[in-house]
């Protein structure tokens, strides 16, 4: 009776209606494929961190049959777009862009574009323009990175478009980016020249949004300078020690409200489930691992989640209807397992962050399918190790000396 196929493939999707039709956007990190990160070795990180085992187990990021488990379970519970981290290496500046170039590619170009169901979920993605990785410039821009992205992303049916415009989300939280156009003025100007060439492939324009998630709104008016449509973060800061469910929810709407009220117009809420990177500070990637930072970390619970989305689409109603606010929400986020924040279906959550944002979001007007890959019989860990489990309670034991 063991390990007997009761289906040739993943049954179908059973997908449910998200209200007003939203754009429910989770970022999405595609660094789970053996090797690809670069910066860390990938599952094997969490190993120490039994709870945040992935209910597929360590999974192939690479077989579209996985991401098309991913696929219906967010389609299932409303989220209907994924915004991937898009990375390009340091070599590739100023020369053409190529998938070989790419940092992570998989995640899009193997998993997503082979995927099954892969043209069922939205998808857009987001250039990071960091100092480990690739930015660009004014000919670069022109000559290398919007031809790559017009031809493999916009052109696809199911990237993500408001008013038939494709939408590229920047980070560039160490003005990269900012510092390699030179003024904001030329790189409004060079925005513009990319939206021309949009439209010469039929679409309407192109949108750019810019990630900040801090307080100081003054970085706004220079935002608009370069061009940037509207901003967005891609999680919350909450800098309080040991903080409360109620004071992490609170922490978010207060940053909501501030953009509501000074640039309603030129934000999308973010709703952030947790933050609890002990992994990348006990490596040495993230920041220095003292008490004060450890003391920051904070998960709210599913029922805490669901308070935060009831709030936020409350926020969200009360803004004009063609207002990016009103017509989208970003999840923070699907898989950041390592960096700890993720609503993906987990050992610890299992499918309860899902359930709070398809009760909360959606019209509730189908019936999920919960059973695993594992109990219809498909293995979705063709290339990972699954970690000694007698290891667990001894690495346990050693993070609550460290707390």
């Amino acid at each position: 009776m063991y390990n007997i196929h009761l289906y040739d493939e993943m049954p179908d999707p059973r997908t449910v209606t998200v209200k007003e039709d939203r754009i429910i956007a989770a970022h999405y990190y595609p660094a789970w494929k053996k090797g690809a990160a670069e910066l860390h070795e990938g599952f094997p990180e969490i190993h120490s961190y039994p709870e945040r085992t992935p209910l597929m187990g360590y999974y192939d990021e690479e077989d579209p049959a996985v991401t098309d488990w991913e696929i219906k379970w967010c389609l299932e519970h409303g989220i209907n777009c994924w915004i991937y981290c898009w990375y390009r290496r340091k070599h590739n500046v100023g020369k053409k862009v190529t998938v070989e170039d790419l940092r992570c590619a998989h995640g899009i170009h193997e998993g997503l574009f082979r995927a099954k169901h892969g043209k069922q979920m939205k998808f857009s993605i987001m250039f990071e323009t960091q100092g480990a990785w690739g930015a660009s410039d004014s000919q670069d821009m022109i000559e290398n990175l919007m031809p790559f992205w017009l031809e493999h992303y916009f052109s696809k049916e199911n990237y993500l478009k408001i008013d038939n415009k494709p939408v590229l989300f920047v980070y560039d939280v160490q003005k990269q980016l900012a510092d390699a156009f030179g003024s904001a003025k030329e790189q409004a100007r060079v925005f513009d020249l990319c939206r021309e060439m949009a439209k010469e492939r039929g679409f309407d324009g192109m949108i750019f949004a810019a990630e900040y998630r801090k307080d100081d709104l003054s970085v706004f008016e220079d935002f608009r300078a370069r061009g940037y449509d509207f901003s967005f973060a891609y999680c919350h800061s909450v800098k309080l020690n040991y903080p409360t469910d109620e004071e992490v929810i609170q922490k978010q709407l207060d940053d909501t409200d501030l953009r509501i009220k000074n640039l309603p117009d030129y934000f999308v809420p973010t709703a952030s489930c947790m933050w609890d990177p002990s992994p990348r500070i006990e490596k040495g990637i993230l920041m220095e691992n003292t008490p004060e930072r450890w003391a920051r970390n904070w998960k709210l619970s599913p029922e805490s989640f669901r308070i935060l989305l009831q709030k936020l689409l409350e926020r969200m109603e009360s803004l004009p209807k063609e207002s990016y606010a009103n017509r989208l929400l970003m999840i923070d986020n699907w898989n950041e397992w390592d960096e700890g924040h993720y609503v993906s279906p987990s050992l610890e959550f299992g499918f309860n962050y899902l359930q709070a944002i398809r009760e909360e979001l959606t019209l509730r007007d189908n019936l999920p399918d919960y059973r695993l890959p594992q109990t219809l019989g498909f293995s979705c860990n063709k290339s990972w190790e699954e970690p000694d489990l007698s290891a667990y309670a001894e690495a346990a034991k050693k993070r609550l000396k460290q707390w």
